[in-house]
């Protein structure tokens, strides 16, 4: 139970990190419609993350978390994952409201997030997210680590 009740703090955590990214990539941008706005934080992290793990790598880390987030968001389901890690979005999206779309994409996001963390760690993940956004806030990755320390002990 102590671990479902940190699992699920450390996962509202990143997804308020992944919200407020989302919301700083689209701040003084005015997309034609939901659809353009959809994937940029994806596509800030992916030549970073190309570099470091390769195209394949990165296509594999976005392609779980997109699995994870159709669980709870199901028009993600739709969005393919092209050649280049880029995020494909169908047609449909175009439709939704803006606050539907982000909502959605933070939730991509903070999955994306979380399995960086597992996979490389929170130090070389909030640097990647401090080189893609200067000055965003990572006092997250902080609270995530202190938690998951906490239960160690």
């Amino acid at each position: 139970m102590a671990a479902d009740v940190g699992m699920s703090r450390s996962t509202s955590m990143m997804r308020g990190l992944a919200q407020r990214l989302v919301d700083r990539e689209a701040n003084g941008k005015k997309p034609l419609n939901a659809r353009a706005a959809f994937g940029e934080v994806v596509a800030k992290l992916r030549r970073p993350l190309v570099a470091l793990t390769g195209v394949n790598g990165f296509r594999a880390l976005l392609s779980r978390a997109l699995a994870l987030a159709n669980a709870e968001v199901r028009w993600l389901n739709a969005v393919h994952i092209k050649a280049d890690g880029s995020l494909e979005c169908p047609a449909e999206v175009a439709q939704l409201d803006k606050k539907e779309v982000a909502i959605g994409e933070a939730v991509l996001i903070a999955h994306f997030l979380g399995l960086l963390v597992t996979f490389i760690g929170e130090s070389l993940t909030s640097r990647l997210v401090q080189d893609a956004w200067p000055g965003a806030p990572i006092k997250d990755f902080d609270s995530i680590t202190a938690g998951a320390s906490k239960k160690e002990k």
